[in-house]
């Protein structure tokens, strides 16, 4: 007996029903909304590389120093060419000793064949005050004294790291360091002690605008401040025991990029329970060396490039910090690049940004230190 059936038999919604697709955003991607603000390079080497994957931030620390390879991602950054010598010396500093790394040009003779003096840059990394090391900013260093014609020595400071080393450790080891190639190292490396600069990226622009203050305050000569998206202020939008105080934080930037990638509100708010503890320290006359913006004289400070990115929460912040140094009668620049995250400068070898920052870092060291 043969049977047909004309028409489905029961619900015809239930035998029209198809598979459902689900699809959520990959862990850590970019916010739709900020999609097509950032440089498309950037996303497509984001999408490849970082979208899916834990932050380091979300990982806890005491497994990341047991394997860092396991959890960090590392791409884009241009390899630095060549140059004369590079070398590591021990610094001593409270408590140990850290590790700097000194790349050298080949000596420039002026007429009487005695090696002429040379400019000095001491670097200091980024990284949270919790990640980074020598690594970090090894290519750079080596690009910059080789755009500098044989007449800059540059330094990369190996501060020690929270949260095994907290607040104020990270500061006094960088002082520390920047006085002992001043006072000690200077005539070893050739380097006239009256045209040093400092700089760094991030927690390493932090520490350069601390180093800024301290040469003014101790009466010490200082050439130049690069400050490559800093941060300038860790009080204003952090509770005490670092949660982000999203209602009350006055800088526009953190809310319009809360989610943002690279540099999250959730990632600083790490690092400032990481570098100053829980709670952080209680307020006073020195706090300005947490929050350089709080610092209560901005007058005789060192020239200054500051640089900001237009997709970092930071971004504010370092254009308030450019305003105040120049209301105060200093000479600063402020550089903003669009479309850039926040690790655009690291970037170097794939972002037209990151390779207009190279330019323009070295173009300024010649301005002034050099003419």
């Amino acid at each position: 007996m043969t049977v047909t059936q004309d028409h489905p038999a029961g619900n015809p919604d239930l035998h029209s029903l198809r598979p459902k697709a689900i699809i959520q955003p990959l862990h850590n991607s970019i916010p739709e909304e900020l999609l097509t603000r950032f440089d498309p390079v950037y996303v497509e080497h984001y999408n490849k590389y970082n979208a899916g994957r834990l932050h380091t931030h979300e990982v806890p620390i005491e497994d990341f120093r047991k394997n860092p390879a396991k959890y960090l991602t590392a791409y884009g950054r241009a390899v630095g060419p060549d140059i004369h010598r590079i070398t590591e010396q021990k610094c001593p500093v409270e408590g140990g000793e850290i590790r700097v790394r000194i790349f050298e040009p080949a000596p420039v003779l002026d007429e009487q064949g005695v090696p002429r003096k040379r400019a000095a840059y001491l670097n200091f990394h980024g990284g949270g005050w919790v990640f980074g090391d020598l690594g970090a900013d090894h290519d750079f260093c080596k690009r910059l004294v080789h755009g500098l014609d044989g007449q800059l020595v540059a330094i990369d400071v190996d501060y020690r790291l929270a949260p095994e080393n907290r607040y104020p450790i990270p500061v006094d080891d960088c002082w520390t360091a920047f006085n002992w190639v001043r006072s000690e190292k200077a005539e070893e490396f050739n380097i006239d002690p009256d045209r040093m600069a400092v700089g760094g990226a991030s927690a390493g622009g932090h520490l350069a605008a601390v180093i800024g203050h301290l040469c003014r305050n101790a009466g010490i000569p200082l050439g130049l401040q690069i400050l490559t998206v800093p941060v300038c202020d860790l009080h204003s939008m952090f509770t005490p025991d670092g949660q982000f105080d999203r209602e009350n934080c006055p800088y526009e930037s953190y809310r319009e990029m809360e989610f943002t990638a690279a540099l999250p509100a959730a990632r600083m708010a790490y690092f400032h329970r990481h570098f100053l503890g829980v709670p952080r320290p209680a307020p006073s006359d020195e706090d300005w060396k947490i929050s350089p913006m709080l610092a209560p004289d901005f007058s005789g400070l060192a020239p200054a490039l500051v640089i900001t990115a237009e997709m970092d929460p930071l971004r504010d912040e370092g254009q308030l910090y450019y305003q105040k140094l120049k209301a105060a009668g200093n000479r600063a620049e402020l550089m903003g690049v669009p479309g850039m995250p926040h690790t655009f400068a690291h970037l170097d070898g794939i972002l037209a940004g990151g390779q207009r920052y190279n330019e323009k870092v070295i173009d300024t060291i010649r301005r002034e230190l050099l003419q």
